[in-house]
């Protein structure tokens, strides 16, 4: 069943309003949607997910210290005063450019969208390097549902290693955490489980010690953090060790099953590190959008999918399609948050500029802010241009810009008292946890057409809507009888 779409402001498709169609939810497509809050177009959002991800924090979601709710703010409630502005949920599937149309699909409902102009910012998505049967026992850290899933993984094996220590078994396995990757994202990670095991937990168990927990942080590289120059790698790596986390570096991933990970060193060593919860934070996939729109239009991809683009963002031969953020191969362009805020917005103004007369922009160019990645409470680096700083000043520059970018004012509040009890005290109140947070992605990989299977087809349910509704009507009808003639709670034998 195919849908197509109407502008928000309640034009047909036929109408003359530019259209502008944004692809994904996140940094590139929010600012670049918001960026076009004043023009004189119809945007229309098409995005997998209901929400806008503040993915620099999904560690925080998978150790307990904040809730999904505080980094992922539903993407209808931040645009809901944008008037030209209506949201889509579904995941694109298809992009027309000779018909200018944008394909997408949820539950085997298709909808199409036309456009004038289109800004995809579609992310990018964990990368195996080849090997997506490690997902499966060690997922990444790209989505909410992956966050909630590490934080089931997490808590429940000091849960399974509690039952198993009661019983006397070697509960080793367990208590051993394994990061692949040595980037921000997985430093952040090893960081927080060492400081989950270590101080949080350290008292919640009676027969076993949390604090001889196993944190190991793997990498190929030879440092880590190797954005962060030498020297902030090498502080960050004594600083880890400081706090009990195992730094294994030049070693090479080339095994993984659901009791634990084979590595292999330079030297042609391997080593077996026997580990139920593995966490992979190496590498990164641009969204297969990239492909798509390279097969249309010729555009060069990149060995991680990132397509190449013009010095002003748009498609070789497709000026009306603009590319943000991850997905581009442009200039050596880091894949960070800051790159598709700035390029979304560069877009949606060049969009304007266009549709006002006003002269195109120059080339675009990304002015860059800095990064940091926190290491622990109080600890963590940064990079700001020439300057580099450590420990706690790193920290709270840290805690200012995170905050600063945390969507809305009722979640920047919570996350300040969330980091409050979790940093200055040792407790985390998003520690609930379930199996179906844990089996729920294992379980759905295993359908033939994953959730679709789960749900009537369009007008399938219609089918049987009539004789449901004699049935639901003659149940109504029966309780209605049995109240009105007072025979509730009233014994069969003493009804005659």
């Amino acid at each position: 069943m195919t849908t197509p779409t109407t502008s928000p402001t309640g034009h047909g498709q036929g109408a003359d309003q530019h259209r502008v169609v944004v692809i994904g939810s996140g940094f590139g497509g929010l600012f670049g949607t918001k960026a076009l809050r004043r023009s004189p177009v119809d945007i229309t959002m098409v995005a997998k997910t209901t929400h806008h991800l503040f993915q620099p924090l999904l560690y925080q979601v998978a150790t307990g210290i904040l809730s999904e709710g505080e980094i992922a703010p539903p993407t209808r409630e931040i645009l809901s005063g944008q008037k030209n502005a209506q949201v889509l949920l579904g995941e694109v599937t298809g992009i027309d450019l000779e018909a200018q149309t944008v394909t997408s699909h949820v539950l085997g409902r298709e909808t199409v969208t036309a456009y004038d102009s289109l800004i995809v910012a579609a992310g990018a998505g964990q990368s195996y390097f080849g090997n997506d049967q490690f997902a499966e026992f060690a997922p990444g850290m790209k989505s909410i549902d992956d966050a909630l899933e590490l934080r089931g993984r997490i808590f429940g094996a000091f849960e399974l290693a509690e039952l198993g220590a009661k019983r006397g078994e070697n509960v080793d396995h367990l208590l051993t955490f394994v990061v692949v990757g040595a980037g921000p994202t997985g430093v952040e990670m090893a960081g927080q489980i060492a400081e989950l095991a270590h101080r949080t937990l350290r008292r919640d168990f009676r027969s076993i010690n949390t604090r001889s927990a196993r944190v190991v942080l793997v990498d190929a590289a030879p440092q880590v953090l190797p954005p962060f120059g030498a020297k902030l790698g090498a502080k960050t790596k004594k600083e880890l060790e400081k706090l009990g986390v195992e730094v294994v570096l030049g070693a090479m991933v080339t095994d993984v099953d659901e009791r634990g990970l084979v590595m292999k060193f330079k030297d042609g060593r391997t080593e077996r590190i026997e580990s139920v919860t593995k966490i992979w934070a190496a590498g990164v996939q641009a969204s297969p959008l990239g492909k798509m729109l390279s097969e249309q239009s010729g555009a060069p991809l990149d060995r991680a999918g990132r397509i190449g683009v013009n010095p002003d963002l748009t498609l070789p031969g497709h000026p009306e399609v603009f590319v943000v953020g991850d997905m581009i191969a442009l200039d050596n362009l880091p894949g960070v948050a800051q790159v598709a805020i700035q390029g979304a917005k560069y877009a949606a103004k060049e969009i304007d500029n266009r549709l006002k007369g006003k002269p195109a922009q120059g080339p675009f160019k990304y002015f860059d802010k800095g990064s940091m990645a926190t290491i622990s409470r109080f600890r963590a680096v940064a990079m700001i241009g020439k300057i580099r700083i450590t420990g706690f000043t790193a920290w709270l520059m840290w805690l200012a810009v995170h905050l600063v970018y945390i969507t809305g004012f009722k979640n920047r509040v919570t996350a300040v008292l969330h980091w409050l009890v979790s940093f200055l005290g040792r407790g985390r109140s998003e520690r609930t946890a379930t199996e179906q947070q844990i089996f729920g992605r294992s379980a759905l990989a295993r359908l033939e057409r994953g959730a679709v299977d789960l749900v009537s087809a369009p007008g399938e349910y219609d089918a049987k809507s009539e004789e449901r509704r004699a049935e639901l009507e003659a149940i109504a009808a029966e309780e209605t009888r049995l109240t009105d003639s007072g025979q509730r709670g009233v014994k069969v034998a003493d009804r005659v």
